[in-house]
């Protein structure tokens, strides 16, 4: 396995084009198609479903996507760091949807002062995965609600206590009200993907779904999708309200019969990065405001 090889995997990811992927690497089709062969033939599976019109990833091609994207990363880190005789401090933070996103930029701003080696990277994974790369070194920190899960060497820090909440556009009939009970909640439901959202919110929105009807039903693959329709006007969704993740087109009422949930960050107890302490005490500090 090499980079090459690595690049026109991720390449043909993106575009699911041979063509398009042979035009942005600045290399043939027929090369592309060799370097893929031969990283399928390493790998012992096929990576990516071919017909005469379509390009799509198989089922491990997914599953390689990720491990392919740090592995690119880490070698083109080492390249530059090794090249430049430069002490590059890498340091990777898994996040689970955009919103979380939002925490970071006033932390890495400070971070990227103090220490400025620092490479920091974000990762966006869904749920079932995120912790699994913390246990396993892939990432030194992520965020997530605290849940009960049998990774012992993780800790879990807590970093805001926030409500469950009903979101939804501002003229939405629920919006009119500054705090909700659960029998309260009416109309269209917005629901998320399990790999999307913590097992309490799935097993909320699932009690309430069950009641609907099929027209009241409105399914999504993601958080940024539910919150789209939600802006639409188009039913509401359910989260924990974090003040800094706050999306402004969007109202959020607290459900106030609903046990708080804890945000926070997860990381290794062994994790010795230099970096570490400093960032989980620059976090609380801007949760805090």
């Amino acid at each position: 396995m090499n980079t090459i090889q690595l690049e026109c995997f991720l390449s043909v990811a993106e575009h699911l084009n041979f063509s398009r992927a042979s035009e942005e690497l600045k290399i043939t089709q027929p090369a592309v198609s060799h370097q893929i062969r031969a990283l399928e033939d390493e790998l012992g599976v096929k990576l990516f479903s071919r017909t005469s019109k379509s390009v799509t990833l198989t089922e491990e091609g997914i599953m390689f996507l990720p491990d392919a994207q740090l592995i690119l990363k880490t070698a083109l880190s080492a390249r530059e760091r090794l090249g430049r005789h430069e002490h590059f401090i890498s340091f990777e933070v898994g996040c689970h949807n955009y919103l979380e996103l939002n925490l970071l930029p006033p932390v890495f701003r400070r971070l990227t002062e103090e220490y400025p080696l620092l490479r920091p990277g974000i990762r966006l994974v869904p749920f079932p995965s995120l912790l699994g790369l913390v246990e396993n070194k892939q990432l030194h920190a992520a965020f997530g609600i605290k849940e009960e899960q049998n990774k012992s060497s993780l800790f879990f820090r807590e970093l805001y206590s926030a409500p469950v909440a009903c979101v939804c556009s501002p003229d939405y009939p629920l919006a009119k009200y500054e705090t909700l009970r659960k029998k309260q909640l009416k109309g269209n439901i917005i629901v998320c993907s399990p790999r999307q959202i913590t097992n309490s919110i799935f097993s909320l929105q699932n009690s309430l779904l069950v009641k609907l009807p099929p027209e009241q039903r409105y399914f999504s693959e993601s958080i940024e999708s539910a919150y789209t329709l939600a802006k639409a006007g188009i039913g509401y969704t359910l989260g924990p309200d974090i003040a800094l993740t706050r999306d402004p087109a969007l109202q959020y009422i607290p459900i106030t019969d609903l046990p708080k949930l804890s945000f926070g960050v997860y990381y290794r107890y062994d994790n010795d990065h230099p970096v570490l302490k400093r960032f989980l005490a620059l976090c609380s500090e801007t949760l805090r405001k």
